[in-house]
């Protein structure tokens, strides 16, 4: 039997998430700890908006939209696309949801396979779902070509054949096919050189406006999360430390964190350069993580109270809400 799906304002979120954690290892037969990739973490992303998620290596940005697509299971917490839920969904209801929800991957260079012709893989999201017959096929495959910049007689040509800011294209008009509502860019641009980040940037920015989708934007690049997106939510050790409109965290940093990842951000325009925040030792273990605030074994404004409490996500005189028990003394 299929879920119920449940109506919701114009404004509600199309994808969110409740609570949602995930916790590797640490079962009855491992000798490894557990390692708690994400901790108890609440997003959504509403229809054409783009979030940009930030954050150090290990801070469970890319475990985070895998989970919001269903492709873990969550260790607690609920996901809900349009009102149908993700976490548990299986049979029927997960084939449709699949149809509604794609990936762009990081790597251009291994999410294509070297053997298969370029236009196939593409059509492939067409074919499993039985969308369209095989003339259909190739004429939306020549269509999304086109629609990502690329020449549709090139549908033909293997991957080895293209550069990586190419194959990049191919890799997103195949997550297009299947005309996906909800979009994860997982560090989309990282492996392509700099003369070719912006224009695939500029083509995601693109077809998001034209074809109003959500966008979960997974980045280290804070200039390129600025220029696409609406929200911000920035992660460290699992957990959000600060999230609300790009805008405003870019312009107004609240939390240490945030203000030390913006410190590091090279600024051609001397009047606007700020004083670099150097964050002292490296991040610690996910398996081991410091009680109370998880970044307060870095942050140069530690009190010993910050031990001793998980700080909540609360607004402090703006949009933007900061996990950060001395926020109002900071600001």
């Amino acid at each position: 039997m299929s879920a119920a799906i449940e109506t919701s304002p114009a404004d509600a979120p199309l994808i969110e998430a409740k609570g949602l954690s995930k916790t590797f290892g640490g079962g009855f037969l491992s000798r490894a700890r557990p390692v708690q990739a994400v901790r108890g973490i609440d997003a959504g992303v509403r229809r054409g908006e783009a979030l940009g998620v930030v954050g150090e290596s290990g801070s469970g940005k890319s475990t985070l939209g895998r989970l919001m697509l269903g492709l873990m299971p969550a260790t607690g917490g609920t996901i809900r696309f349009d009102g149908v839920p993700v976490t548990g969904a299986s049979g029927r209801d997960w084939r449709q949801l699949r149809r509604r929800m794609q990936i762009v991957f990081q790597d251009p260079f291994s999410s294509l396979d070297p053997r298969r012709r370029v236009g196939p893989q593409i059509a492939d999201g067409l074919l499993i779902h039985g969308l369209m017959d095989a003339p259909r096929r190739d004429a939306r495959v020549a269509e999304l070509l086109t629609q990502v910049g690329l020449d549709p007689s090139h549908a033909g040509r293997f991957p080895h054949e293209f550069s990586g800011g190419q194959r990049q294209r191919i890799g997103i008009a195949r997550a297009l096919a299947t005309g996906p509502e909800f979009l994860v860019a997982d560090e989309p641009v990282s492996a392509l050189d700099v003369s070719i980040q912006a224009q695939v940037v500029n083509l995601l920015a693109d077809l998001r406006q034209r074809l109003g989708l959500a966008l979960l934007f997974i980045s280290h690049d804070l200039p390129v999360v600025r220029h696409l997106c609406d929200r911000v939510l920035v992660m460290y050790l699992g957990r959000v430390m600060e999230e609300g409109p790009a805008e405003e965290v870019f312009s107004r940093p609240r939390h240490p964190y945030t203000r030390a990842l913006l410190s590091a951000t090279p600024r051609l325009d001397p009047k606007h350069r700020t004083r670099r925040i150097l964050l002292t030792g490296d991040p610690p273990s996910p398996s081991n993580p410091p009680s109370g605030c998880v970044f307060r074994t870095r942050c140069a404004h530690a009190q010993p109270r910050c031990a001793e409490t998980v700080p909540e996500l609360r607004e402090f005189g703006g949009a933007a809400r900061v996990a950060c028990v001395r926020a109002e003394e900071l600001n």
